[in-house]
């Protein structure tokens, strides 16, 4: 796959010259994505759930294509099987009689093109959100406003949590934190953004995590952060997740299987 890309330098005599730069991208090709994030928010019956497959695709594609046409079960260890029924062609698959239990172990089954695509996870449970404190003069300048999320972490029990804030700025900041240090003590979630001003609403999402999905989205953090690098440096290797291929396992997908009970709060800036 060819691609033009112009680079413009300020010549020395001051006029503008323009310089075809002929790029060769390595084509590969696509892989399976799969989001299985089964979110089971409190005080709901957590009935209603579903997974998305999509194609991987070339870097300068703006269209992601859907995975069409495969058959998706999640198992539990009491032999009940939830199928999930694609919606339309959207690649989105759905199921309106998941059973979530707390510590209980599921199976993930994907069956795309002839191949099988497998995962196991728990579902993990996560504490109530004790309290959300608002700070007028936060950030290093003291013109930002700081939203911490305090919550009372269990003792003596290794706990994972990943953390979503969304706003109505089409904001969102992704974190996750353990309990190494901490353990059986009152801690918070942070939240920071310069431009939050009074009535800004913030979702805020607080999950409980596996410690598996806790190490795989350190890293994916870690590699997205300001830190990562520029386009032109070294880029990391590709941080596998829990699903496999049990077809042909050179065929890997991308993607993760995740059970989770949510605590969800909405906050408005005073």
């Amino acid at each position: 796959m060819k691609k033009l890309i112009y680079l413009f330098i300020i010549c020395i005599s001051f006029y503008n010259c323009e310089d075809v730069i002929d790029v060769d991208l390595n084509e590969t090709e696509p892989r399976l994505v799969i989001e299985a994030s089964i979110n089971w928010y409190k005080n709901t019956a957590g009935n209603e759930q579903s997974i998305k497959l999509s194609l991987s695709s070339p870097f300068f594609d703006d269209e992601i294509p859907p995975a069409n046409g495969a058959i998706v079960q999640i198992t539990d260890t009491n032999n009940n099987i939830f199928n999930f029924i694609e919606d339309a062609n959207t690649g989105i698959y759905l199921n309106n009689n998941f059973i979530p239990i707390i510590n209980q172990e599921y199976t993930l089954t994907i069956n795309y093109n002839n191949e099988i695509y497998t995962a196991k996870e728990i579902l993990m449970s996560v504490v109530p959100i004790d309290y959300i404190e608002q700070n007028n003069d936060g950030g290093f300048l003291g013109d930002e406003i700081e939203v911490k999320v305090y919550f009372t972490d269990p003792i003596n029990i290794d706990n994972y949590y990943f953390f979503e804030y969304y706003t109505d700025l089409e904001d969102i900041s992704l974190d996750v934190l353990d309990d190494k240090f901490i353990d059986g003590n009152q801690i918070f979630g942070f939240y920071a953004e310069e431009d939050l001003e009074i009535g800004n609403e913030i979702t805020i999402r607080h999950y409980g995590v596996s410690e598996q999905y806790y190490e795989f989205m350190f890293i994916l953090l870690q590699q997205g952060s300001e830190d990562g690098g520029g386009p032109f440096e070294t880029q990391p290797a590709t941080v596998r997740g829990n699903c496999i291929n049990t077809t042909n396992e050179d065929n890997y997908p991308f993607g993760y299987f995740r059970l989770s009970e949510v605590e969800e709060q909405i906050y408005i800036i005073e």
